[in-house]
């Protein structure tokens, strides 16, 4: 019975003391959380936000693009601060008053901030300076859709709103300017967006003209369903100067139709656009609330953008990651997550840390790594085009074969399936076993004999032998032998643990040394084992 104990602890200790062994030999490289995401090179649809968590997360980026060729103005009030609002186009110069603040990420619809409008058309300090409302903005550019003299064919205006009581009289949008008609009358053009009745009225006064320019119409179009306070809503106005059918959406549902034609309706001359001179644009000059991705475009907008983030979702890529040495082990790759949404300015924030990826609304992370001894073996291809790329669940033990001295980890974000959850990463843990170099045998003894040695040792506790370099030479400590038959100094004598050196010098002291190497492409060679030494002599018959 004492035998079983003393055995089932021995067993237990060489159990921890093994255990104890691998984790020191264990190394943990981090990105993110404190260590921060510089090692992130690509991103695409991703954005790097700091109100999630304590440190910075990656998540998928809300802000829509700015790449579209007919946009014409561009406000996504995502600079923090009003005085430095721009229009990414650069077609409009904008100026702005005190009446105007900015309201952080937790409050926009889209990207990392919004405008947030207090409802005084002016103030004294900006009647003082001329301003005419929270937010103008002016052409710059002769290219501008609503620039001096601009026959304007196709057009969109869209926004989001946030109305914070939605009440009779509140000014959304203004647009003024004068022109003087082909027949010389001097002409006062405006477009008007208002809140009457609970619902938005789009007012056009002579902005539309005539082929001829001897005629123009006012028309008004309003929305069926009622504007609700304190709820983000899509508007958008659209003009298609080949019927002269203007539309307006709420939420992608087409609200109210108006027809910019001599008969009111499909046929008769088309009204269009003619910009005149001195035009401005105010927002927000009676409005209290948000706005956010107030967007112009030169083309009839068929389908608005009404999901917070993309169906496609976004990925990210590390750089190379250099673990120091070749054939180096990635035991695997942990991954702290979560997901989070702001609707309605009501921010939910679940961290889900290493339980899950796959989320219940269908957001989901998904993972994938690449390793090996150089980084330019890779083809840096798009991943499905790139066979090297091997999908992965964090937290599970990698295989033995993924190994290298580079490693790369991509992390694909998907949304919601409303579109309106984003996942996060927190951070990501890489555990790596560097693939030093084996230890030096021990216990290497030495026996002369004529005109040769025999060396022996016992062999390394390494794992991945691949075998010993047998060093010798005449001086202590320098090993540059030449003479034996096996070849210069150091002798590669494979994995085994004794070798015949013949075609020794007798009489000379020879000092030999052994080093173990691992399998690795190419080796690691270890450190000199103890040096011995030997006299080769000739012994009586």
């Amino acid at each position: 019975m004492k035998t079983e104990i003393r055995f089932v602890l021995l067993f237990y200790i060489f159990f921890q003391f093994s255990g104890s062994l691998r984790a020191i030999e264990e190394q943990t490289l981090v990105l993110g959380a404190s260590s921060g995401w510089n090692l992130v090179g690509q991103r695409r649809g991703v954005a790097e936000v700091s109100s999630v968590r304590p440190y910075p997360v990656l998540l998928l980026s809300s802000g829509q693009a700015s790449d579209d060729p007919s946009l014409d103005m561009a406000l996504s009030f995502d600079e923090g601060q009003p005085g430095v609002f721009r229009d990414k186009t650069g077609n409009y110069s904008l100026s702005v008053s005190p009446a105007l603040s900015a309201a952080g990420q937790h409050l926009a619809r889209f990207g990392t901030g919004a405008a947030l409008f207090s409802g005084n058309r002016m103030d004294s300090s900006s009647a003082a300076s001329g301003s005419e409302g929270p937010l103008v903005a002016v052409p710059r550019s002769p290219e501008a859709l609503f620039s001096s003299g601009q026959s304007v064919k196709d057009f969109t205006i869209e926004f989001w709103l946030f109305p914070a009581n939605a009440e009779n009289g509140e000014q959304i949008l203004s647009w003024s300017a004068t022109r003087q008609s082909m027949q010389g009358q001097s002409t006062f053009q405006r477009i008007q967006c208002m809140i009457s009745g609970n619902r938005l009225l789009w007012n056009f006064l002579d902005f539309f003209a005539s082929p001829r320019d001897d005629h123009r119409l006012t028309l008004s179009v309003t929305s069926s369903s009622p504007l609700i306070p304190q709820v983000w809503s899509h508007h958008l106005i659209r003009f298609d100067s080949g019927t002269g059918m203007i539309e307006y959406l709420v939420n992608g549902s087409l609200e109210g139709i108006v027809y910019a034609s001599s008969s009111g309706g499909e046929g008769g001359d088309i009204y269009a656009p003619i910009i005149g001179s001195g035009g401005s644009l105010v927002l927000g000059g009676r409005f209290s609330g948000l706005m956010d991705e107030f967007r112009m475009y030169s083309r009839f907008v068929e389908t608005p953008v009404l999901t917070k983030y993309p169906p496609r979702g976004g990925r990210f890529r590390t750089e190379p990651i250099n673990l120091g040495t070749t054939n180096s082990s990635i035991v695997r790759i942990d991954a702290l997550c979560g997901r989070t949404s702001a609707i309605d300015g009501a921010v939910r924030n679940d961290y889900t840390g290493a339980s899950g990826y796959v989320f219940p609304d269908n957001s989901e992370l998904r993972f994938f790594l690449r390793a090996a001894d150089s980084p330019y073996r890779w083809s840096g291809g798009d991943r499905e085009d790139d066979s090297s790329w091997m999908p992965f669940i964090p937290g599970t033990e990698l295989p033995d074969f993924v190994r290298g001295q580079w490693v790369q980890v991509e992390v694909e974000l998907f949304p919601s399936g409303d579109g309106e959850t984003t996942p996060y990463v927190d951070e990501i843990r890489v555990t790596y076993i560097a693939d030093e170099a084996p230890t030096p045998p021990s216990m290497v003894r030495v026996i002369p004999r004529d005109g040769a040695v025999d060396l022996s040792w016992r062999a390394s506790p390494a794992a991945d032998i691949g075998g010993y370099l047998v060093y010798y030479g005449t001086s202590m400590g320098e090993y540059f032998g030449e003479s034996a038959i096996l070849g210069v100094s150091p002798i590669n004598v494979g994995n085994r643990t004794s070798i015949h050196i013949d075609g020794l010098e007798n009489g000379t002291l020879y000092y030999f040394s052994i080093a173990a190497y691992d399998r690795a492409n190419p080796p690691h060679i270890g450190e000199f084992s103890r040096e011995v030494t030997a006299r080769p002599l000739r012994t009586v018959p």
